[in-house]
């Protein structure tokens, strides 16, 4: 079986460091007391509708700060989501490897790939396998897993039906309805091993 475990949101504390980038550049670093900040954080950033809770003057504005001025502070810099996430993560990959592909999915643009790629490297991440997706190349993700761990509101309700998805619960997912959940990485195990024993 291939089994697919999303970077964002299940590894990577994502969201969290967005706007820890985002409060120190656009809030907190400013040439002087008198100057205004050029951000504005409306709430806390718990979903993935950034803008909702983050100011940024249009969309272009939020790329270029994800995307090309901030991309390895964000992506690269990120925290783990769990204290032991990807210790956790190595002991499932280690214990399983042998009857089933593990691969990391995550979905980057650009310069997020290798930023990616250092978040997994500098957490010592143990599998071989790393495919990265976008909203044009998603039907690769599909073709390449036939279960997706993911806590992306957007999978967890587009999915086909061939492939199965174990809710990674989040502030942002929790009220989307799932015919499997899990809390942390270290209950994958036992939760596919129920679904598939």
């Amino acid at each position: 079986m291939r089994i697919g475990i999303e970077i964002n949101g299940v590894l990577r504390d994502t969201l969290k460091k967005i706007q820890e980038v985002y409060e120190k550049w656009f809030i907190e670093n400013r040439f002087d007391d008198d100057e205004e900040p050029k951000g504005e954080v409306f709430s806390e950033l718990n979903s993935l509708e950034i803008m909702k809770h983050l100011k940024f003057k249009d969309e272009d504005e939020l790329y270029n700060f994800l995307y090309k001025e901030y991309t390895m502070e964000i992506f690269g810099h990120a925290g783990s989501k769990e204290y032991n996430g990807m210790n956790d993560f190595n002991d499932f990959y280690l214990d399983m490897r042998e009857e089933h592909d593990i691969i990391v999915v995550s979905d980057e643009i650009g310069k997020s790939k290798p930023a990616s790629l250092f978040f997994l490297s500098k957490f010592g991440c143990l599998t071989e396998n790393v495919k990265f997706y976008s909203e044009s190349t998603i039907n690769y993700l599909w073709d390449s897993v036939d279960v997706l761990l993911t806590a992306n509101p957007n999978l967890l309700l587009n999915h086909p039906s061939n492939v199965e998805v174990i809710k990674y619960e989040t502030s942002y997912n929790k009220d989307i309805n799932t015919n499997h959940s899990i809390q942390s990485i270290g209950e994958l195990k036992s939760k596919l091993n129920k679904l598939y024993d």
